[in-house]
């Protein structure tokens, strides 16, 4: 039950947030009837209660008229007094005293601008406030405290200020039609101002084709990117000759006469051991 019960009091706030635009921390007003149900069921403390009902802070109200009241009523409402001089004292513009009621409704006015929550136990007033937009009503029942989910009255209303909001107002109307009446005006004159001019009869050069020619000019040229050579590193090294030829006829022929005085010498030698044979038999 007490999880139905916050996930209730959770869906009738966010309600209020997003469509009457209650944000924390909330105001809660507070009658007479009210603070002597906390008192006599010892729910303390009261802003704590509230608090864990509406799911963020809390401040507490109350008026002049409902301390008059409470002051009326006598010894056997002295504590709920003393509890009641403890709230915040929120403002009431009338000058003559008042019943809690009727001053209560009159700060609350029309839709509630001040975004209250009023909370009170009397039945007459919750059912008269359940037709005036954005007024979220707490009430408690013995020791437990409950927030009343938003009444059909409200939901209705809600959904004819969202249509309404979609629509155009009357005055936005006419602005549009006065616009579409002053472009199709323009584009008649300058149609007939066409058809005066003669064929040889040169027309004035707009200025915008004019700036637009000026900003071409002053635009930043790119240039075109050019082909680049490949990558040395991805390419293949050439081979070089092992024996490569001769430039000319010299470097040829000073090679083979190198060849002729090392194969000249060797038979020289060959000659001078035949003759130490032939000396030594």
């Amino acid at each position: 039950m007490r999880v139905k019960k916050q996930k209730r009091h959770r869906r009738a706030v966010r309600f209020y947030t997003s469509c009457f635009g209650f944000r924390q921390p909330f105001k809660v007003l507070c009658d007479g009837t009210f603070v002597h149900n906390l008192i006599v069921n010892r729910v303390a403390p009261a802003d704590k209660a509230l608090s864990n009902i509406l799911g963020g802070s809390v401040k507490l109200f109350t008026t002049r008229c409902v301390l008059e009241e409470l002051k009326r009523l006598g010894s056997a409402y002295s504590e709920s007094l003393q509890a009641a001089h403890k709230l915040m004292i929120a403002r009431c513009d009338h000058e003559d005293k008042k019943s809690a009621e009727a001053c209560i409704a009159e700060i609350i006015g029309e839709n509630n601008p001040e975004h209250f929550f009023v909370a009170t136990q009397d039945f007459g007033l919750r059912k008269k406030f359940r037709e005036v937009p954005g007024v979220p009503l707490i009430f408690g029942l013995r020791n437990a405290l409950f927030l009343e989910p938003p009444s059909a009255f409200q939901h209705e209303f809600v959904k004819t200020s969202e249509e309404q909001r979609l629509h155009a107002t009357e005055l936005e109307y006419k602005m549009l039609k006065n616009r579409t009446k002053s472009t199709s005006t323009n584009e008649e004159s300058g149609h007939s101002s066409d058809e005066n001019k003669g064929p040889g009869e040169m027309q004035p050069v707009k200025k915008d084709s004019a700036r637009r020619r000026m900003d071409g000019k002053d635009r930043p040229q790119f240039k075109r990117k050019k082909a680049k050579a490949p990558n040395p590193l991805s390419c293949k090294k050439k081979k070089k000759d092992v024996n490569p030829k001769p430039s000319s006829d010299k470097e040829s022929n000073a090679g083979n006469n190198a060849t002729r005085s090392r194969s000249r010498k060797r038979k020289r030698s060959r000659k001078s051991k035949n003759l130490t044979e032939m000396d030594s038999q």
